[in-house]
């Protein structure tokens, strides 16, 4: 007897979970595949599956279960409401990430400004950025050759104007900055074992890790940022949600005269230093 496309689901979601992995993840691949919104599935979840996407099922969820993650299965991530091109050379746009575009936005007016982003990976910070503020000169670095092709493809399809550089940290960078923004590397390696399994497998370790507890490239940018950034500057990081007291007290001692405040995530963690 035929399957419905909603029993052979749950059949593989029930797998995975079993297995330890996120049930959901054979769902969202399976409807991005398709091009399914809500509510198309649920206009066809109880038809009877064709063989051919009972196949796709089937081949995704091996790929599942040796946890590659279903962006890179797909090729793309949605950040900011735009389709980035994702490969094991960039890091996986996170929601979090959003949020320190957005803040940086709402921090922000679309006067004309210098911006540069460090370790831009997809892009995905700077796109965003430039999309929403045409008026910046928008400047994205990032030590990954592979990254930088990738951040390039992504600009060039979504029709931002960004200039990019291979750069560690600033060190390719020699005009002053009105803006300096980062989702920089900064887990530990001590953090190792409490890292998913796909992110561990996956995603690129110089975009995840950093020596000194994860505190290393913050480090570097605060001391190269301080011949950077112009006097009325603000520098907006991401930081792991157990390093914001260290990361805040870093560029207070590098920028005395600013103020440097922690900002939480949704969930309530903090994830968001800004320097004003």
């Amino acid at each position: 007897m035929a399957k419905t496309y909603v029993e052979v689901l749950l059949g593989a979601s029930s797998f995975l979970e079993a297995a330890g992995k996120e049930g959901y993840a054979i769902e969202y691949l399976f409807l991005a595949r398709k091009n399914w919104d809500k509510t198309q599935w649920l206009m066809h979840m109880r038809e009877d599956i064709s063989l051919e996407d009972e196949a796709v099922i089937e081949t995704d969820l091996r790929s599942l279960l040796e946890n590659i993650p279903p962006q890179y299965l797909l090729g793309y991530e949605y950040f900011f409401e735009h389709c980035f091109k994702v490969t094991e050379d960039t890091l996986i746009p996170r929601p979090e990430t959003e949020e320190l575009v957005g803040l940086c936005l709402a921090m922000n007016d679309r006067v004309s400004k210098k911006v540069v982003d460090i370790g831009t990976g997809t892009g995905a910070i700077a796109v965003s950025l430039k999309l929403n503020r045409p008026e910046w000169q928008v400047t994205a670095v990032d030590i990954s050759e592979g990254a930088l092709e990738i951040a390039e493809e992504n600009a060039a399809n979504l029709h931002a104007q960004i200039s990019f550089k291979q750069s560690d940290v600033l060190s390719a960078i020699s005009e002053k900055q009105d803006i300096i923004i980062s989702n920089p590397p900064y887990i530990s390696q001590s953090e190792w074992d409490l890292m998913d399994e796909s992110v561990r497998t996956y995603e690129p370790k110089s975009a995840l890790f950093a020596e000194n507890e994860g505190l290393a490239i913050y480090q570097k940018i605060a001391l190269e940022s301080r011949d950077l950034l112009q006097p009325d500057g603000m520098i907006f990081l991401e930081i792991g949600f157990r390093q914001g007291r260290k990361v805040q007290k870093m560029f207070q001692q590098a920028f005395p005269n600013k103020k440097v405040t922690v900002h939480q995530d949704m969930s309530g963690n903090d994830r968001m230093i800004v320097v004003a």
